[in-house]
């Protein structure tokens, strides 16, 4: 039992106190239902049996005990009926109170300061979820989304499969089943006969056939002849000099 209640007596908070509500509160608490913190009365006089405020996940629970503590009430309050929280320092200790959307005001005094602030903080936190649950659902639809973009990529997977299928069928059922053999050969471009006007090569004296192979080097560069051209123009025009 001890280790079930160590957690909340980080504040000086009464052990004992905090013993015989986690005790009681065993068999209270519902599915799912969480202790969040816990904070108990201090006032300035000796008190037995101080009052407590328990905050879970799911209400605000006030334990006040009865008879010499053998017996306790409780009295919860759900978040989703809680309009707001409020916190007020005093010199001694603090005072935590809350309102209800029917417009009832609850409070306990002589809560030491810093407990005060821890169930304020809490309290706060546990409202605004209530105010926006979107945060809270946003995984969920997050989920659904991608199992329906799964969904539609195994169907389009699909799709592309029964097609792959059926453009192979026509192809093998449009092919000859042996398709013919055949060598292409070319043939070698033979230009015609340089000449100079009505003069054949022969004709020409190494100077003129130097010049013509110089004119046909620059068409080369020029990209207006082909590097075979030139290699046939050439070996034809050295042959004469």
């Amino acid at each position: 039992m001890k280790e079930q209640f160590k957690k909340f007596l980080n504040e000086e908070q009464d052990p004992k106190a905090i013993e015989k509500i986690t005790s009681k509160l065993h068999d209270l608490l519902m599915k799912g239902e969480e202790i969040g913190y816990i904070a108990v009365q201090k006032k300035p006089a000796i008190t037995v049996f101080p009052d407590s405020i328990v905050l879970t996940n799911k209400r605000i629970i006030i334990c006040q005990p009865k008879n010499l503590g053998l017996s306790m009430d409780f009295t919860d309050y759900t978040w989703d009926n809680v309009a707001g929280a409020f916190v007020k320092e005093n010199i001694l200790g603090s005072e935590f109170s809350f309102n209800t959307n029917t417009d009832l005001s609850i409070s306990i005094d002589y809560i030491p300061k810093i407990q005060a602030r821890k169930i304020y903080t809490y309290a706060k936190e546990q409202l605004d979820l209530i105010k926006n649950p979107i945060v809270a659902e946003t995984p969920v639809v997050e989920t659904a989304q991608v199992i329906e973009e799964e969904d539609d990529i195994e169907e389009v997977e699909e799709e592309v499969e029964e097609v792959d299928t059926e453009e192979v069928t026509n192809f093998a059922e449009i092919m000859p089943a042996t398709t013919p053999s055949y060598t292409e050969t070319y043939e070698p471009i033979q230009p015609a006969q340089p000449t100079t006007g009505d003069r054949k090569l022969s004709d020409l004296s190494k100077e003129e056939l130097f010049d013509k192979l110089q004119n046909y080097k620059k068409l080369l560069d020029n990209g207006l002849i082909m590097q075979g051209e030139y290699d046939v123009y050439k070996k034809e025009i050295l042959s004469y000099m």
